[in-house]
């Protein structure tokens, strides 16, 4: 049914001449005690690849609300957030991929992001609606970049 309803929406767009966003498929995840315990893609993340995603400032943007000494060489760091360094120390793999995915399932009122998540939020622009800001691989890649992080 949620198929036909989305060709339906870009079938009426296209006649009317208008383009249609179309919502991205998300990947199916298991959530075990407020974690997610396997990967999304079932490839291992690329920490090289996850720390450009945290510094790019129109993808992930880590770094407008945390701080951490491995991105010294980046400008306006924020303090909003707590600071990422040693958080491998702190949180598991499938905590990390539960933050980046959904913040607001572990941190009931945080300003954080739901990074892979399409659907759900208030006043979305029509060119976001129904996108996720990562994809699953990037969401891999950040967790494994924030693994490396440890004291």
């Amino acid at each position: 049914m949620k198929v036909f309803r989305r060709s339906m929406v870009a079938g009426c767009a296209l006649l009317l001449g208008m383009s249609a966003a179309v919502a991205q498929d998300i990947v199916a995840y298991e959530v075990v005690d407020g974690t997610i315990p396997k990967s999304l893609t079932g490839t291992p993340g690329d920490p090289v690849a996850g720390r450009e995603v945290m510094v790019d400032r129109r993808l992930g943007n880590c770094v407008a609300c945390h701080t951490a000494g491995v991105f010294s060489d980046q400008q306006w760091h924020g303090e909003v957030g707590p600071p990422l360094d040693g958080v491998a120390d702190r949180w598991d793999e499938a905590s990390l991929r539960m933050i980046i995915v959904n913040a607001k399932a572990v941190y009931d009122g945080t300003i954080m992001p739901a990074f892979y998540r399409n659907d759900g939020f208030n006043r979305v622009a029509p060119k976001f609606a129904g996108k996720t800001i990562m994809s699953a691989q990037q969401v891999e890649d950040v967790v494994a970049y924030l693994m490396t992080l440890k004291d």
